[in-house]
């Protein structure tokens, strides 16, 4: 059961709760300015549901798995994925900071480098080398060429 509590959407709708009660508790007056931060923060949550969709359908596109814990098919280098090797956990990061943008939660901000942590050392780190085992030669070559972010 706790293999299927420990994942990145889990860890995302917690940062965004935690940013939320920051914001409707605890605002201190703190404020980005009226318009461009949800602007800005519109910006980005679309930018990233646009990335986790395009993720998601090039993943289902070469029949492999979306979930984490779960071992790869397939090593997908193709459409998102050449520009960056976690499109998803991206998509996730601009959605926390856009949605902290939007309601003006400025002292969540410290939850985004926080979350990319999680994300790196939970996720990216043990698929990486889940990857690294099975896809030897295809995934170094694939790490040498796409950044693990941007």
């Amino acid at each position: 059961m706790l293999k299927w509590i420990d994942m990145p959407p889990v860890w995302l709708a917690g940062a965004l709760a935690l940013a939320w009660v920051q914001k409707t508790r605890y605002g201190f007056g703190l404020g980005f300015g009226p318009v461009w931060a949800d602007l800005l923060g519109g910006l980005l949550v679309g930018g990233g549901l646009i990335l986790l969709a395009l993720a998601i359908y090039e993943m289902r596109r070469h029949r492999t798995t979306v979930v984490p814990h779960m071992e790869a098919d397939r090593l997908v280098t193709s459409g998102i994925f050449k520009r960056t090797r976690n499109p998803i956990y991206l998509g996730d990061s601009m959605i926390l900071l856009g949605m902290i943008l939007y309601w003006d939660a400025v002292l969540a901000l410290a939850l985004v480098p926080v979350f990319v942590w999680v994300i790196e050392k939970r996720f990216i780190e043990p698929e990486e080398a889940r990857l690294r085992r099975k896809f030897v030669a295809e995934f170094a070559r694939y790490s040498q060429q796409t950044r693990r972010w941007l």
